[in-house]
């Protein structure tokens, strides 16, 4: 400590003293003038609960194997084909263009532990009803549409899409699917 231990004595003691000042004005300061956080706001509605699926069940959505056009949502046509890869999982593949040549995305909807949906890392989807003629799914993660796939007809189904936007209205975006090419009559 050299030649002056009372003076760096002092010196320390004068800087604890004024840390401890700072601290008790931050306090009293943000104890008066910081704005308190706003009530939360209310929960959103959350969504249903995943149904449990079996590999059986699935069966009931054979009906949309197959190429399909899709048209609507202000967007140009594009190209799907959905086919079952196995008992439990059924793969969407997004095609290029009406040749159904080229693949441009590949999706996986697999059914694990009971529950069939899509797992995109962060974001997804899992199935919360099922019957012969739709399935319908609810957001996973940071996903925020629900969607549902409703048989038409043998040659035809509507993706049906439902969010809400920035200011909480309910929005709705329906797609045409019809099987591509189509069959002839």
């Amino acid at each position: 400590m050299g030649k002056h231990p009372f003076l760096l004595s002092v010196i320390l003691i004068a800087v604890v003293g004024i840390l401890s000042a700072c601290t008790r004005l931050q306090s009293h300061y943000d104890a008066h003038n910081t704005v308190s956080p706003p009530a939360p706001a209310s929960s959103p509605t959350p969504w249903p609960t995943p149904i449990d699926i079996k590999p059986t069940d699935l069966a009931k959505l054979h009906w949309i194997e197959g190429s399909w056009r899709g048209t609507g949502g202000d967007v140009a046509p594009f190209f799907e084909r959905y086919k079952f890869e196995d008992a439990s999982t059924l793969v969407v593949e997004t095609l290029e263009d009406e040749t159904l040549s080229k693949i441009s995305d590949v999706s996986r909807f697999e059914l694990k532990a009971g529950h069939f949906g899509y797992n995109g890392g962060d974001s997804g989807s899992v199935a919360i009803a099922l019957d012969d003629q739709s399935i319908t799914f609810a957001p996973t993660g940071k996903s925020r549409n629900s969607f549902r796939w409703q048989r038409e007809s043998d040659n035809s189904w509507k993706a049906v899409l439902n969010w809400t936007d920035k200011t909480g209205a309910a929005k709705e975006r329906v797609y045409n699917m019809q099987r591509w090419p189509a069959k002839k009559q």
